[in-house]
Parts: structure tokens; C-alpha cells; sequence
């Protein structure tokens, strides 16, 4: 399963950012963006389902 992060813009966009296929670093990999560049992040599945918002 491909999980997608992606980030907001301050315009509500969202942007691709990476691709991984483990679901537990992916949502590692966002938390800590996250909390550095202060912007939300999410994951989405392949199919463009929304996992988990952070």
C-alpha cells in the first residue's frame, strides 16, 4: 500500500511531499516535518483516501 504525505500551503493547497510504503514511517516522517515547519500535513492512501491529518 502506497501512502502519500502531503503538506498545506497558507493558500490551503496541498502539495505532494513523499511517498512511502510503510504506514507507520510515513506518519513518523509527517509528525516531525510537521512540528519543524509548522504547516498541516496528511496521509493519503493510494486511491486518494484521507488516512490521518496532522
Amino acid at each position: 500500500m502506497t501512502i502519500n504525505i502531503e503538506w498545506q500551503d497558507q493558500f490551503g493547497r496541498w502539495h505532494h511531499y513523499q511517498t512511502n510504503q510503510n504506514q507507520a514511517d510515513a506518519y513518523r516522517v509527517a509528525q516531525r516535518r510537521a512540528e519543524s515547519i509548522k504547516k498541516r500535513h496528511r496521509l493519503v492512501d493510494g486511491d486518494g483516501r484521507l488516512i490521518d491529518q496532522i
